[in-house]
């Protein structure tokens, strides 16, 4: 008799526990990600600059692509053209998907760096980097949304450094933020990212 009621017990229970064993195994892993996942931020909502070539810009102009956003300018003695060079490696190993992939450089020196500037120093690194500017009081908006810290130091009077955040921020291709680059990370790290956004991860 006992032996009798496991038989029906064992097919119950299979039928409980098979379809969820499946479900487990055709749901995808989350991506683990070699920087840091800033998924559920909202940075970037109020993004809306003039690029070098004197066209406004938002981010919605670039869903479907991977866009990244460092805040920087181009007087920056060696910071911002490191992040930039790394951003020129990075589109080179990515290859054809470098064309799935905006860079942008918004800067926190809207007094000196003119359009003309931008658009001699951007594209140096990469044709198909932007150089965003804004006045003075929608890149202290900007920059207070993505909590980016900026400062002068030096001579006011025109002869300064500005002191500030150097990592890059990830935009997925949906247009939301998804990663936060450390300053000087290795562009293989950065490449292995990308492809993972470019992936739909």
């Amino acid at each position: 008799m006992p032996s009798n009621l496991c038989a029906p017990l064992r097919t119950l229970l299979l039928a409980v526990i098979a379809p969820l064993l499946l479900l487990a195994g055709c749901t995808p892993a989350e991506p683990v990600f070699k920087s840091t996942d800033i998924t559920g931020t909202s940075y970037g909502k109020t993004l809306r600059l003039t690029d070098h070539n004197g066209q406004e810009r938002t981010l919605a102009d670039f869903k479907g692509k991977v866009v990244t956003i460092f805040f920087g300018y181009t007087q920056c003695p060696d910071v911002c053209p490191t992040a930039l060079s790394g951003m020129s490696t990075v589109m080179q190993e990515l290859g054809p998907d470098a064309e799935r992939v905006q860079v942008l450089f918004v800067t926190v020196d809207p007094e000196r760096d003119t359009p003309e500037l931008l658009a001699q120093y951007v594209p140096v690194f990469d044709a198909r980097f932007l150089g965003l500017y804004g006045t003075p009081e929608k890149i202290a908006e900007l920059a207070k949304e993505f909590r980016v810290f900026y400062r002068k130091s030096g001579d006011l009077a025109g002869h300064y450094t500005i002191d500030h955040t150097a990592g890059t921020y990830v935009f997925g291709p949906d247009g939301r933020p998804r990663l936060y680059v450390r300053h000087a990370e290795d562009p293989q790290v950065v490449v292995a990212d990308i492809k993972a956004l470019l992936a739909g991860k």
